[in-house]
């Protein structure tokens, strides 16, 4: 059951969307939750099967309990139900023994003195209504997060559902929004670059803005406060039940195929971005999504089948007017004027509506100068110096390169005759295909031809893993890292279907909003460095694959040719270079393979089509 708000501590299974023994991906939705602000979709965070029910439709669940099991396969799914089951009557038994023996020894105990200095070192609440915004667990193995950037400063007026903040997985960048009650944000308590564990604090929300300098002093205790043990369960006491709605407080009801919680239509994060940018308000979106959710697409055709609406009036809150005692200033401007020891209502605000910036604080410690730096010398720019720390990305990569290190592997090479391949992408090109899905089908007709280079290793087992679908992932280089896009079941889709989806795929790894199935469901990769003028390599072999294709550069070159002048012809060619984990695949495996690629590409490359 997971927390839904700050102030959660048990929520009602609304409604199952899925059944038991269903297929489920990474993104899908699962259940709906009542929590005590709002009914909210629970998502899969990872590819697999919903195994078992625990928690049925219309019963309470404390957050933290278990209230649904999910296996990684089918075949798993009897284990991991036998596991659970055992795990919890184990757990019963232990604690069924445990309680006579403890009840004697403790009950003439009596609370040490030690205890209660360390209940009062925490620093204790104003009694004034908030709310704190902790740091999400974004994917069920995420355990810390860094703040990428804050969307809103102290003192801005913020409603449910808009965007607070984005957080960085190990991954892509996922925003987050507001769950809670319209206020204020009162002060940030984790600036933007740093980062915290899963459930820290990372701000502090006010229900009323004079509460805002009360809440402000509150947060700096937090700041510098250790964080605190957690706490044996209390028992849950019911909230009051809200007042009804009155007609006049009725908002109205969304068109049939929008799907509504709590009053708030049910939307992809990516489609409420988009609708933001574009002016649609999504009630008016009929989903087309999993139980009415409204897709991108869904928010696509809808602007193109509405009139051009006229521009925007201005926000109300752009004219917002902080309060006494309220500075204006970005949290990147208030974290450098608190080391500083600046009092930010001293200085001269030059952004926004008079919001003191990090140049104002730069300006008034001497950091930065008035005037323009000059230029550098002979057109030199300053080479970086000094140790930066990974991002969550190149965190990820290097984790799964020390992962290999464990893995046995070996490496097969062979030259590829291009002639008939470059002709044939020559025509395709005019037709938006690239090189990139020719060479994705080419590789998964193949591999469908010899399914042991699209096996993995299987640990568990001591087995061979075969895969039953043909992911071809293509390694792409961002600034800052490394992803690898999936073209799922690439050989039984026309080249045309390959080519537009990856443009799409592309356009997503560079905006960091990649679903961890566009990413991590690839069976057979591909890296190529041609571009580049690369004429061969060797690649690294991904975790969990028991293959990779390394693609240098096509190059000139000159061959025999009995029937050519001089017994010469002049010719195009790539070295193909296969990295294999020798444990499943072999070498005389991966020469066939490579052979079978190469007659595809030089004679029979209308396959691919």
């Amino acid at each position: 059951m997971p927390a839904l708000s700050s102030t959660m501590k048990e929520g009602r299974l609304v409604e199952w969307l899925v059944s038991e023994g269903d297929a489920v991906s990474a993104g899908d939705p699962l259940a709906t939750i009542e929590s005590d602000k709002a009914d909210m979709e629970l998502e899969s965070f990872e590819d697999g099967v919903l195994a078992k029910i625990l928690v049925q439709e219309g019963e309470m669940a404390a957050v933290g309990r278990p209230i649904a099991l999910t296996a990684e396969s089918e075949a798993e799914v009897a284990a991991v139900v036998a596991a659970f089951e055992a795990a919890s009557s184990s757990e019963a038994s232990s604690e069924g023994a445990a309680a006579p023996a403890s009840a004697p020894a403790s009950a003439p105990a009596s609370p040490t003195p030690s205890s209660a200095p360390a209940a009062s070192s925490a620093p204790a609440p104003p009694s004034v209504p908030f709310e704190s915004i902790f740091m999400p667990a974004l994917s069920s193995t995420m355990t810390e997060g860094k703040v990428v950037s804050w969307e809103v400063s102290p003192g801005d007026p913020i409603a449910t559902g808009d965007p607070l903040l984005t957080v960085e997985s190990d991954k892509a960048d996922m925003e987050v929004e507001h769950l809670g009650v319209d206020g204020f944000l009162a002060a940030v308590i984790v600036e933007a670059d740093g980062t915290a564990q899963v459930g820290v604090p990372l701000a502090v929300i006010a229900e009323n803005e004079a509460d805002i300098p009360a809440l402000q002093a509150y947060a700096e205790s937090l700041a510098g406060a250790p964080a605190p043990a957690a706490a044996a369960p209390a028992p849950s006491i019911p909230a009051p039940s809200p007042p009804p709605a009155t007609p006049s407080s009725t908002s109205p009801s969304p068109p049939p195929g929008a799907r509504t919680v709590g009053g708030r239509t049910v939307a992809s994060p990516l489609a409420r971005k988009l609708a933001e940018e574009r002016g649609v308000d999504l009630s008016l979106v009929s989903g087309s999504g999993p139980a009415g959710r409204v897709t991108v697409s869904d928010v696509e055709a809808f602007k193109s089948a509405s009139p051009a609406s006229p521009a925007a009036a201005s926000s109300p809150g752009s004219s917002h007017v902080p309060a006494a005692g309220v500075v204006a200033a970005t949290p990147s401007a208030r974290a450098a004027a608190k080391k500083a020891k600046l009092d930010l209502s001293s200085l001269p605000g030059t952004g926004e509506f008079g919001r003191v910036t990090l140049r104002d604080v730069q300006l008034a410690t001497g950091e930065a100068s008035k005037f323009p730096p000059p230029a550098a010398a002979a057109g030199r720019a300053p080479l970086p110096s000094g140790t930066v720390p990974y991002s969550g990305m190149q965190r990820a990569v290097a984790s799964n390169m020390e992962a290999t290190l464990s893995v046995p592997v070996f490496r097969v090479s062979r030259l590829v005759n291009m002639d008939r391949f470059e002709a044939l992408y020559a025509r395709l090109k005019l037709k938006g295909v690239s090189l990139s899905a020719l060479l994705t089908k080419a590789v998964a007709v193949a591999a469908e031809r010899h399914p042991i280079m699209n096996s993995a290793h299987d640990a568990a087992v001591g087995g061979i893993k075969y895969n039953a679908d043909i992911n071809v992932a293509n390694a792409v280089a961002l600034e800052g890292g490394l992803i690898t896009p999936v073209s799922k079941n690439a050989n039984l889709r026309s080249v045309e279907d390959l080519a537009a989806e990856w443009k799409e795929l592309i356009s997503k790894a560079k905006t960091n909003t990649l679903r961890p199935d566009e990413y991590n469901s690839g069976t057979i990769a591909i890296t190529n460095l041609g571009m580049f003028g690369v004429s061969d390599f060797d690649a690294v072999l991904p975790v969990g694959m028991g293959t990779i294709l390394a693609l240098g550069g096509t190059m000139d070159a000159v061959v025999p040719d009995p029937g050519a002048v001089l017994g010469l012809r002049k010719t195009r060619q790539m070295k193909v270079t296969a990295t294999c984990d020798h444990r499943p695949i072999y070498g005389s495996d991966t020469a066939v393979f490579l052979k079978t690629l190469a007659k595809i590409i030089e004679d029979e490359c209308e396959t691919v089509l």
